[in-house]
């Protein structure tokens, strides 16, 4: 549930479940305490949804038509633009949809049965074909499983960041896994590879693309000093203002 819909008794029973959902957890909420939210009695509840699962169901129902969509958008381009219109549009529809993925990261056995499990399971497999691209070998398709995981997982342990910070920072570490982009700032180690693996002190001196533009768009809004927009980014403030000195002189 994502936009604002009609004020009717369906869309109030699904929103008073998404919320006890996601307070109690879907096994220890009751279509009572559902009932008891909205001053409804179980039968009224039950009249618009026969069982608890058909409310999961419902609640799940935008997010998967939303990659459904989007699958079947990427699906007519060439493969590079498919991809790169999957790893975002996927990045942004499960931005979309945080509240229904906080919800089934805590109770994530419910959608391993039923038609919604295969469903989902349908999703990700044309998404992995699209991303991994036409006679990919093992490791590309691999790298493409891993790329799904990179664009969904760090939205339910990630709730505390803004969603365009988020966004940046998931296909700055998506495009870093598939197409072999080194650390920012990272040249050859002068230890001849030694020291590759360790983590240098410090926070990273550059940022990528898509987080100047992140760090760009939040300047422009007004909204944010130049501290909290690196401290968001996890960069330092002077690498905030040489990216924002660069882009005004541009």
């Amino acid at each position: 549930m994502t936009v604002d819909a009609p004020d009717d008794t369906r869309t109030r029973i699904l929103r008073a479940a998404l919320d006890l959902f996601a307070e109690h957890g879907y096994q220890r909420t009751s279509l009572r305490q559902i009932g008891e939210r909205l001053r409804l009695t179980k039968a009224a509840i039950l009249y618009h949804f026969p069982a608890k699962e058909h409310l999961l169901a419902a609640l799940v129902e935008p997010l998967l038509a939303d990659l459904e969509a989007l699958l079947d958008r990427a699906g007519g381009l060439p493969a590079e633009r498919a991809r790169r219109v999957v790893l975002e549009g996927w990045v942004d529809t499960m931005l979309a949809h945080r509240r229904p993925l906080g919800m089934l990261f805590h109770d994530i056995a419910l959608i391993t049965r039923g038609d919604t499990y295969h469903r989902l399971m349908g999703i990700a497999m044309r998404a992995n074909d699209l991303i991994a691209g036409p006679d990919a070998g093992r490791r590309e398709r691999v790298r493409a499983v891993q790329a799904v995981a990179a664009c969904s997982d760090p939205v339910v342990f990630f709730t505390d960041v803004p969603d365009e910070v988020l966004r940046a920072d998931m296909l700055d570490g998506v495009h870093r896994l598939l197409d072999g982009v080194p650390p920012s700032g990272a040249g050859a180690p002068a230890d001849g590879g030694a020291s590759r693996g360790r983590r240098r002190p410090g926070r990273p001196r550059a940022m990528s693309p898509e987080q100047v533009e992140t760090a760009r768009r939040m300047h422009a809004e007004g909204s944010h000093s130049a501290d909290e927009i690196a401290a968001a980014l996890g960069v330092s403030r002077a690498t905030v203002y040489r990216h924002l000195d660069a882009a005004s002189a541009q």
